[in-house]
């Protein structure tokens, strides 16, 4: 099995598939989010293989574009990773990344069972924290017809996929709904060293936010923990 003429084959399928897909979750992302994974999966000593296939095809068809299917991208990654000949041991673990690794919400835990598991998660959660961040977020709420902030929503902590999916949201309180999450959600290390730039980046974007439209960005966040705890 020729493992880098599998992985090229794979991000060329993976490019054919998301290229010009204009909301955050496009080929550049699944394209950053492989670089990041090989980068931790080198550090932590993983297997490069599973680390770059499941990398690649994580958000070949994401669920919110699925109308909720969770599954939809491991059943494309099955079909497409069986029609190359790799090996049906890899072809499973690789789907059950997939599977595992989405974000379901402030209270639900996507704990990972696996090294390679671990560092792919990290690294999808890595575009979801700092500037890159910033602009998915807003590119995913234009798609969405999402206000980009209204007072009168608070952020909401899910404690279900449910919730999280049916949940009516701006693009503001994503960021409290999830991305300010993420820091202290890394699996690895690496990950955590990573993370922390990026989280403090979005930090210093909301307190500007907040500036310019003349709010309090303390107590905006006092009302997330009121939720939290309500």
């Amino acid at each position: 099995m020729d493992q880098q003429k599998i992985i090229q084959q794979t991000a060329d399928f993976v490019k054919s598939k998301l290229y010009g897909q204009g909301t955050g979750h496009d080929w550049w992302h699944a394209s950053r989010v492989w670089k990041t994974a090989l980068e931790i999966g080198k550090k932590e000593g993983a297997d490069l293989f599973v680390v770059q296939l499941a990398a690649l095809l994580e958000d070949i068809s994401d669920w919110k574009f699925n109308g909720g299917d969770t599954k939809a991208s491991s059943k494309i990654a099955r079909e497409f990773l069986t029609s190359i000949d790799v090996e049906s041991s890899i072809i499973d673990h690789v789907c059950e990344i997939i599977e595992t690794l989405t974000f379901k919400g402030a209270g639900v835990e996507t704990a990972m069972r696996t090294l390679e598991g671990k560092i792919v998660q990290d690294a999808d959660r890595l575009d979801a924290v700092g500037a890159i961040a910033i602009a998915r977020t807003f590119a995913y709420g234009g798609y969405k017809q999402q206000e980009i902030y209204n007072p009168q929503i608070k952020p909401v902590l899910h404690q279900s996929f449910e919730q999280y999916k049916q949940s009516s949201k701006t693009s503001l309180n994503h960021f409290y709904e999830k991305l300010l999450l993420l820091k202290d959600r890394m699996n690895t290390n690496t990950g955590k060293k990573l993370a922390q730039e990026r989280h403090e980046f979005m930090e210093k974007y909301l307190e500007q936010f907040f500036k310019e439209i003349g709010e309090d960005k303390l107590v905006f966040e006092s009302k997330v923990r009121e939720n939290e705890n309500s």
